[in-house]
């Protein structure tokens, strides 16, 4: 395959521009950027999807500019329902640092070059703006972007209204100063990049490029993101390495194919491979086990994902106490908690933090060995859940037949 069919191949290409994207693409030798907004101090996982790509494109040979948008971020890309909060200057600023390091992070090796559009528009004045950027664009175009046609019945600010001028300066920006020929982003930019490339063909009287990706959907059909509540960050401090792994080995059959091509570095050759493997025998989820190694190993590292095998297998097998204060703190990120401040009997124990609906199912689940408690199996009614012998003076980890693990904090 040619590097634009495996692109095509792996579903990653879903609007594009420039009569001659394909051979400019397989060139392997041109500049290109992904941006951002610095809504999050960290990015998530609906991001890292379209990083992927621009991290395989920096691989084959081409070179990316990864562009942080602390002037655009300033004023927000408009959503479809209502208007974006603006954020202040000093939250826009710690958002930006934090994104800047791990997008550094995830290219650490390539070469790959980070920049802040406040940088190009701070000392723009509003009528320098108007007289060189505006007079381009044709108000009826701009009423003609999907987004902006969307929020024309509930209502759209001037300063929404004009985000996708500001966005297509930057490509211009980048075209004219960095030799910047392609943008790569997700779908739901599309508007805003045919205005880069419109602004570059009226302006300069040259010809641009761009694709999108198609945005990368959960299980229920909803983004990935912040607003939508569902968000995976990338930050390890937000979502542990093993929610992440546990998130992908859970994926769906339907879904994992499209995981798999989207964010791992497999060969196609490597991926069908695995796919007809799982087929043969989808019980031993090879698909999703494979998908959670490689995405972790990517992004975090092997010691990570050294860890996450370590408490998966831990739980599987009931043993508990193997496992690292570190690890057990990884691990109960993904599992219910429940916190007590005093000693407290089992029986009633299961019954207030939600893991039986009785003490009669409590008393039935004990006498039943059913229940553990550190990896050790309780059939005592009588049993007292005390902290002197919580893990770590700290957690008590109950089992629930063969899967369920809930934890109770002791205050």
């Amino acid at each position: 395959m040619t590097l634009f069919e495996e692109l095509k191949w792996r579903g990653l290409i879903k609007d594009q521009a420039g009569e001659d994207l394909e051979k400019i693409i397989n060139s392997c030798n041109a500049t290109f950027y992904w941006g951002t907004d610095p809504t999050a101090d960290s990015l998530h996982i609906g991001h890292y999807s379209s990083l992927v790509t621009a991290k395989r494109l920096a691989r084959a040979g081409h070179h990316p500019i990864l562009l942080v948008g602390g002037a655009t971020g300033l004023i927000g890309d408009p959503r479809p329902t209502a208007e974006r909060e603006i954020i202040s200057y000093e939250k826009v600023e710690k958002n930006l640092n934090g994104i800047k390091k791990q997008v550094e992070e995830i290219f650490k090796g390539l070469d790959v070059e980070v920049v802040n559009n406040y940088d190009w528009t701070k000392d723009i004045s509003i009528l320098e703006f108007l007289r060189d950027i505006g007079k381009y664009i044709n108000v009826n175009y701009m009423l003609n972007k999907d987004i902006i046609s969307r929020r024309l019945e509930t209502g759209i600010t001037f300063a929404e209204f004009t985000y996708t001028l500001l966005q297509g300066y930057d490509f211009l920006y980048l075209y004219e100063h960095k030799n910047c020929i392609m943008q790569v982003e997700g779908s739901d930019q599309w508007g805003n990049i045919t205005t880069g490339i419109e602004l570059i063909n009226k302006k300069l009287g040259k010809n641009a490029y761009a694709f999108t990706m198609p945005l990368i959907l959960d299980s229920n059909g909803e983004k990935f993101g912040k607003s939508a509540g569902n968000a995976l960050w990338l930050d390890k401090t937000k979502t542990s390495s093993y929610e992440l792994y546990q998130y992908l080995i859970n994926s769906t059959d339907d879904k994992v194919e499209e995981y798999l091509k989207v964010f791992t570095f497999l060969s196609p050759d490597e991926i069908m491979n695995i796919i007809n493997k799982h087929k043969e025998k989808p019980e031993e989820r090879l698909a999703q086990k494979t998908l959670a190694n490689e995405f972790i190993r990517d992004l975090r590292g092997e010691l990570e994902l050294d860890k996450c095998i370590h408490i998966s297998d831990a739980l599987f097998k009931g043993n508990i106490k193997d496992l690292t204060e570190d690890e057990l703190s990884m691990a109960i990120n993904s599992i219910p908690c429940f916190e007590i401040s005093d000693d407290k009997d089992l029986v009633n124990l299961l019954v207030d933090s939600s893991i039986c609906s009785s003490k009669r199912e409590s008393r039935e689940f004990i006498n039943n060995n059913s229940i553990s408690i550190n990896g050790e199996k309780v059939n005592d009614l009588e049993f007292i859940v005390k902290k002197e012998n919580a893990l770590y003076n700290k957690y008590t980890v109950i089992r629930k037949g063969k899967k369920k693990y809930f934890v109770i904090i002791h205050k």
